[in-house]
């Protein structure tokens, strides 16, 4: 059984749930404990406890423990991308890359804390001095998404630590695991009790704690745009602060100058990988007239050259969809398409077992072609490894059904260009774009964030995190 971690302690939960392989829905994982309401607000009384000599610890101490945990997370990639595989399924060189990015994120955010800084400004006032400083929040609360088990966590707990704040995680109930292995990690690295508080278990009583104690003094979420609603109701409720990562139907723009192998590449990859379970996954391919049809048949080609198997398998390009809720969700919208009058040119049908009989989720990748901007395949999240065409006339109209939608996280563009790719990377209604490039991939010293339905508040990752992890404080001396 793995335990929750409540003030520097190993806790047995309530509960408990049996963390499942969707590549072979046989093997266990491992059971994990379920915290309950009472044992959320324990973890919530410990980190409150613990804010006081954290927030005032040293730049030296807060480095030490995340750079240790860095450098471990780094040595241990491939263990830790095998149990990361093994119970989301994503292949396993995505997995392996996953964890680096997350050991790379605390070697990161080691470094921020002993670059924090502040400034010295001169007052208007004679004989007035002025000091602009940024301090902790507080108490932080952590509700993190299944799709990247460790890298999503890290992006947040990493800065949260770095800048003083003390944390209460509640990871997603399908992914345990990895969650648990970052937590053992950071004891291991010095972290003092209380400062790092793991609880695992159910939205409706541990997320519900964090939302509702007034000791959290920000809530950082990743997940839905139903459930990120209701983070920003409660928040703005008893004014905490808050910050939101949600939904996306992020396009890419293929046009008559692409490298039609970048432009299919590129569409693959934002589309496909990772089970097209990505925020960032672009899954409104927007082609002009001239390259459409060619373009068409060569991802039709390539789609049939993908391996869907067990994701830690050698050669699988695709693994399984995380759980058997997910591919029902997919399903159904791979035949809202079709009633729409899409056509289905490749993929979309589900498969029980792996070529070796292992049963598991799997889903064949979709695409459709001859869909409109107003097919709800164009308007909704999927969170699958399902893709549309729309044809348009030119750049223009590309650009514009692009920016047709309620989301703008990421946006991509296929050119030759360099007017185009200009005018795209402007005129983009997203907050990051990508030329050339997947829409999925990004790295973590840089912002990470959209705009539109897509995020609310300050941008993750790289320097900008210390917007939402800190508070500015401006103090005044008379010489």
């Amino acid at each position: 059984m793995f335990k929750n971690l409540i003030n520097g302690e190993w806790v047995e939960g309530a509960r408990a749930s049996r963390n499942i392989n969707p590549s072979d829905t046989r093997d266990l994982v491992g059971e994990y404990a379920q915290a309950d309401a009472a044992q959320a607000r324990d973890a919530v009384g410990a980190a409150r406890a613990a804010f006081g000599s954290w927030s005032h610890s040293t730049p030296q101490q807060r480095f030490d423990v995340l750079d240790a945990a860095g450098t471990e997370i780094l040595a241990r990639r491939n263990e830790l991308g095998d149990l990361l595989a093994r119970e989301e399924g994503k292949t396993l060189p995505e997995a392996i890359g996953e964890v680096a990015r997350a050991g790379n994120i605390f070697k990161f955010f080691a470094g921020e804390a002993l670059r924090a800084g502040g400034e010295v400004i001169p007052s208007v006032r004679p004989g007035v001095g002025v000091e602009v400083t940024r301090e902790a929040v507080g108490v932080v609360g952590l509700i993190t998404p299944w799709n990247f088990p460790i890298a999503i966590p890290a992006w947040k707990l990493a800065p949260a630590l770095a800048f003083g704040n003390t944390v209460v995680m509640k990871p997603a109930d399908l992914v345990p695991g990895s969650a648990w292995a970052l937590a053992d990690i950071l004891l291991r690295a010095g972290l003092p009790k209380g400062v790092f508080n793991l609880v695992m278990g159910r939205g409706s009583e541990v997320g519900a704690v964090l939302l509702d104690d007034p000791r959290v003094d920000a809530i950082s979420f990743t997940g839905s745009v139903g459930t990120g609603q209701k983070v920003a109701a409660a928040c703005l409720a008893r004014m905490a602060k808050f910050q939101l990562e949600m939904g996306g139907k992020n396009p890419f723009v293929v046009l008559d100058d692409a490298d039609l192998d970048v432009a299919v590449n590129s569409a693959l990859n934002s589309g496909f990988f990772s089970t097209g379970q990505r925020c960032t996954a672009s899954s409104r391919v927007i082609v002009t007239e001239g390259i459409h049809d060619r373009f068409v048949a060569a991802m039709v080609a390539r789609m049939k050259t993908l391996t869907v198997d067990d994701a830690r398998k050698k050669g699988t390009d695709i693994g399984p969809v995380v759980d058997e809720k997910q591919l029902a969700q997919d399903l159904e919208y791979i035949a809202i398409g079709q009633a729409e009058g899409a056509t289905l040119a490749a993929g979309g049908q589900a498969m029980a077992r792996n070529a070796d009989g292992a049963p598991g989720f799997y889903l064949a990748p979709a695409l459709f072609t001859e869909t409109t901007a107003a097919m709800r395949i164009n308007r909704e999240e999927i969170f699958g490894p399902v893709l549309s065409v729309l044809r348009v006339r030119d750049y223009d109209e590309a650009l514009a059904t692009a920016n047709d939608t309620p989301f703008g996280l990421a946006s991509g563009i296929a050119t030759t260009s360099l007017k185009h790719a200009t005018h795209f990377k402007r005129h983009a209604q997203a907050g990051m774009v990508m030329v050339n490039l997947p829409t999925a991939g990004v790295d973590y010293h840089v912002p990470f964030g959209g705009r539109k339905g897509s995020s609310y508040g300050p941008r993750e990752q790289g320097r900008y995190a210390a917007e939402f992890y800190t508070t500015v404080k401006t103090a005044y001396t008379q010489a």
